[in-house]
C-alpha cells in the first residue's frame, strides 16, 4: 500500500528528510531547500522504476530542519554515513577509513572508534571522522595525545607514570591543578578534530596565551605552550607537504544509462595518472553527481582542482563546503580544450567501454558474483501465482539489457499439475517454455531466474536437463533475498545496495505482478 503523502504536514523550510519502512528502518535520506516541494515530488506518477520502488517501501517520513541549504548538505552526508540507507549512494570503500573517539570518562581518552557491519559505533563518547589514510600523519593518535596532554592509561593510576615524566601527560591521576586543566585540553583537541580551520584558530589562541604567560613571567607555562605549538607546527607541515605531493588534481567522468550512473576517476600526481577507480549508483531520489562528489570527498583527500566531464548541481555550494573542509580554495572545473580535456575524454571513452559490455553496470556485476559464462544481457524470470487449488497460473518476464522487454512476457495456464504443487508447476512451465524455443530455434536466455528457494530451483534444473539444456539458472528467495545456485549448499547474499541485486528484484517483481494480473483476470472470467 502506497504511503499517503496528503496525511502528513510537511514544512517548507530547508532541511533533510528520513524515509522509513514498516520496520522503522531508514531506507533513504535526502536534503532540500524546500522540504515540502521536494518530498511531494516523489509521489508524482512520472518517476523512474527505482524511485517508484523506494516510494512503495515508505511507511513514514521524518524531518530535520536546518537554517540553510549548506547545513542540510552537511547533515545529509553525516546521516548517510551513520545509517547507510539502502537506497542512498554508498561508496564501496567507505569502511576503510578511520574514526576517532573521545571517551566519556571523567578524564577522557583518545581512541580509534570501531564500527559494526551495520555502521553503528562501538563505545561511548564523541566520534570524529572519517579520516583518510592520507591524513594519518596529522591524526596519529600518539602525537595528538602528546600535543594535548591526553592520558593513555586504561584505568587511572594512583601515582603518575612514565608519561608524566616524559612530558606527555600532566598527571590528572595525582595533581589537582592538572585535573582542573584537563577539560581545556580535551576541548582544544575536539576543536582540532573538527577541521583544519579550527587548528589555525587554536594555534593563534595558543600563541596569544604563550605571549601573555611570558609577560606575566609564567615561564614554565610559556614553555609548555611553546612545546605544544612545536608539535602542532610539525603536524601542519607534514600535512601541507602531503597536499603538495599527493593532491594536485583529480578528474571525474560520469555516464548515465537508463536508471544508473557510472563514475570513473583518475588521480593525477605531478601530471601523471597514479590511480583510478570506478563507482556505480542508482538514480534514486536525490542521488546525483553532486551528492556522489561530496560523499567521495568525505573519505578521500581533497585536491585544489576537481576536473569533471559535466558540472554538478550546487557547484558553488559544493566548492564552498570542500574548501572549508580542506582549508584550501577548491575549484570544480569542466575543461573545454587542451590536455585536461583529453584526460576527461579518455575517462569517458573508458566509461563507454564499461557500459557497452553489459548495457548496465549491474549486469557486469551479476556475471562476476554468479560466475556466469557471459554477461546476462537476456534474463527470463518465472513465477507461479496460486489462488486456491483451482486457480494456478505461471508467468514469465523477459529482461533485455537490464530493462523489461514486455513483448517477450509470457503467461501459462497450468495443464499437467493438480492441487497446490509449486515445484511441479515450475517444472511444467520451464519445460513448455524451452521446448518451444528449441522447436522454433529461437534465442535462449543468458540467465534463468526462478522466484523461490531450493525446491523450485531443483525442479527447474530437472526440466532443463530433460531437454538437454545447460543454461545458467538460479532462484531468488524473497524473505531474505537469498540467491540459490546449482551445486552450492549455501545461498549467495548480495548486499542490498548493489545494482546486481536490484536487477534481479526488478525481474522478480515484474514477473509476480504479471502473474497476479493474469490470475485475477481468470478468476473474474470464471465468476462471470
Amino acid at each position: 500500500m502506497t504511503f499517503d503523502i496528503s496525511k502528513i504536514n510537511i514544512p517548507t523550510d530547508p532541511g533533510i528528510y528520513l524515509m522509513k519502512d514498516s520496520d522503522g528502518q531508514i531506507i533513504y535520506i535526502g536534503k532540500a531547500k524546500n522540504l515540502k516541494n521536494r518530498v511531494r515530488s516523489y509521489f508524482n506518477k512520472n518517476q523512474n522504476y527505482k524511485t517508484q520502488k523506494l516510494v512503495e517501501n515508505i511507511s513514514s517520513i521524518e524531518f530535520v530542519l536546518t537554517d540553510n541549504e549548506s547545513e542540510a548538505f552537511l547533515l545529509e552526508s553525516n546521516m548517510i554515513k551513520k545509517y547507510r540507507p539502502r537506497f542512498n549512494i554508498e561508496l564501496k570503500d567507505q569502511q576503510r577509513y578511520t574514526y576517532l573517539r573521545i571517551s566519556d570518562e571523567k578524564f577522557p581518552r583518545l581512541l580509534v572508534s570501531r564500527r559494526t557491519r551495520d555502521g553503528k559505533f562501538l563505545g561511548k563518547g564523541k566520534t570524529f571522522g572519517p579520516f583518510t589514510q592520507g591524513s594519518s600523519k596529522l591524526l596519529t593518535i600518539g602525537t595528538l595525545r602528546k600535543a594535548f596532554q591526553i592520558r593513555i592509561c586504561k584505568t587511572l593510576p594512583k601515582k603518575v607514570c612514565l608519561e608524566y615524566h616524559l612530558g606527555n601527560c600532566e598527571g590528572p591521576c595525582e595533581f589537582k591543578d592538572a585535573q582542573e586543566r584537563y577539560q581545556k585540553h580535551v576541548n582544544a583537541l575536539q576543536d582540532v578534530l573538527k577541521g583544519k580551520n579550527k587548528t589555525k584558530i587554536f594555534t593563534k589562541k595558543l600563541k596569544e596565551e604563550m605571549q601573555h604567560a611570558a609577560e606575566s613571567q609564567q615561564f614554565e607555562r610559556a614553555k609548555d605552550i611553546r612545546d605544544t605549538l612545536i608539535r602542532l607546527g610539525s603536524l601542519q607541515t607534514k600535512q601541507k607537504m602531503e597536499y603538495v605531493e599527493n593532491s594536485d588534481e583529480e578528474y571525474f567522468g560520469i555516464g548515465i544509462q537508463e536508471q544508473s550512473a557510472t563514475v570513473m576517476n583518475f588521480r593525477m600526481i605531478n601530471g601523471v595518472i597514479r590511480d583510478s577507480d570506478k563507482f556505480f549508483f542508482d538514480l534514486v531520489g536525490d542521488n546525483s553527481f553532486s551528492n556522489f562528489l561530496y560523499q567521495y570527498y568525505s573519505t578521500h583527500k581533497i585536491p585544489k582542482f576537481i576536473l569533471v566531464s559535466e558540472l554538478p548541481n550546487n557547484k558553488k555550494l559544493l566548492e564552498l563546503l570542500l574548501s572549508e573542509q580542506s582549508g584550501l580554495k577548491v575549484q570544480i572545473l569542466c575543461p573545454t580544450k587542451g590536455k585536461k580535456k583529453d584526460i576527461i575524454n579518455l575517462i569517458l571513452k573508458n566509461i563507454k567501454l564499461i557500459l557497452s559490455k553489459g548495457g548496465d553496470p549491474g549486469l557486469v556485476e551479476l556475471k562476476e558474483l554468479l560466475s556466469l559464462p557471459v554477461i546476462p544481457n537476456i534474463i527470463e524470470c518465472f513465477d507461479i501465482s496460486n489462488h486456491g487449488e483451482d486457480f494456478a497460473v505461471g508467468s514469465m518476464a523477459r529482461f533485455v539489457g537490464g530493462i523489461p522487454n514486455k513483448s517477450g512476457y509470457r503467461k501459462f495456464k497450468i495443464k499437467t499439475v493438480t492441487g497446490r504443487d509449486d515445484f511441479a508447476m515450475i517444472g511444467e512451465i520451464i519445460t513448455r517454455r524451452y521446448y518451444r524455443l528449441l522447436e522454433e530455434n529461437s534465442e535462449l536466455p543468458d540467465l534463468i531466474v526462478i522466484d523461490g528457494g531450493k525446491g523450485q530451483l531443483s525442479s527447474a534444473l530437472k526440466s532443463l536437463q530433460s531437454l538437454g539444456l545447460d543454461l545458467p539458472c538460479i532462484s531468488l528467495a524473497k524473505e531474505n533475498e537469498e540467491i540459490y545456485v546449482p551445486k552450492n549448499k549455501n545461498p549467495i547474499i548480495i548486499p542490498k545496495y548493489k545494482s546486481s541485486l536490484k536487477i534481479l528484484q526488478y525481474a522478480r517483481d515484474e514477473t509476480h505482478r504479471f502473474g497476479v494480473a493474469y490470475n485475477r483476470s481468470i478468476r473474474k472470467n470464471q465468476i462471470k
